[in-house]
């Protein structure tokens, strides 16, 4: 029976490797191995987007009828970014909106498959649309070039990813947690930062929006910043680089919108 089981799971690994090969030949071409097909993220992404929703003492979810403006204005900077153009897997991802309630976290983050969250603490951090456009774009990235599914492949065992696609209860409220604070790696965050510029290049906002963020690190005005940035990209390579792709690419938006995200924000 042993043996059997053995074989089993080597044929469902076999199988994975082979998809993720082929789905490699199609979209985000030439990006790594990917163990999870784009279906799989889908299902993943729906998953882990359950296991938080239902943990409200972890994740407090703004109510979106009583948080209309908010709600509102995240949705339209999505649409932006998914009708540039630019985003391989727009048809393909849920690309759902949540905000979090905790003023003290500086982050957003994207699962796999699309499902995006965005804490009221970079919200209100931020200080017009053109910054928060270029971090919703810049997590959009992490999930349109599947670099959460990458990294957990190289993280886990191909057994742990079996029990996760087989939708294991226990096996996927762990790996919830790792994914919320996964690490990329500094060549994801790179092309990740890259493509923020690029999704943004057809709109009417400034392409280099997600510069500021880290401008604003840099000025040491966070209350506290992201531990994420002790092993990333320093800051001020990340500003220059958000302004020369921006020139590389030819971008010439220049909206910020100021006035009305403080307004919107300030009801948080």
């Amino acid at each position: 029976m042993k043996n059997k089981t053995w074989i089993i799971v080597v044929i469902a690994s076999l199988g994975l490797i082979i998809a993720a090969c082929g789905m490699m030949n199609k979209k985000n071409k030439g990006k790594g191995m990917n163990l999870f097909t784009v279906s799989q993220d889908r299902e993943f992404g729906a998953q882990v987007a359950a296991e938080i929703e239902g943990n409200p003492a972890q994740y407090p979810i703004l109510d979106s009828a009583r948080n209309k403006e908010a709600y509102g204005m995240l949705y339209r900077l999505r649409d932006l970014i998914l009708n540039s153009g630019e985003v391989d897997f727009k048809e393909d991802f849920a690309w759902r909106l949540r905000i979090i309630k905790d003023d003290s976290t500086l982050n957003a983050f994207c699962t796999p498959g699309g499902y995006i969250y965005v804490y009221t603490g970079i919200l209100k951090y931020l200080e017009n649309e053109a910054q928060l456009a270029g971090v919703m774009a810049h997590e959009i990235a992490h999930a349109d070039q599947r670099h959460s599914t990458r990294q957990m492949t190289k993280m886990f065992g191909v057994q742990v990813l079996l029990e996760i696609i087989a939708g294991n209860r226990a096996m996927i409220k762990e790996v919830t947690g790792a994914l919320v604070n996964l690490r990329n790696s500094r060549a994801h965050e790179t092309e990740a930062d890259y493509y923020s510029v690029a999704y943004l290049c057809p709109t009417p906002y400034d392409a280099a929006g997600g510069a500021g963020f880290f401008e604003k690190i840099q000025r040491q005005d966070a209350p506290r910043p992201p531990e994420f940035l002790s092993t990333h990209p320093d800051p001020g390579k990340r500003i220059e680089k958000f302004y020369t792709n921006k020139i590389a690419l030819g971008c010439t938006g220049a909206d910020k919108k100021e006035e009305e995200y403080k307004r919107i924000v300030s009801k948080l």
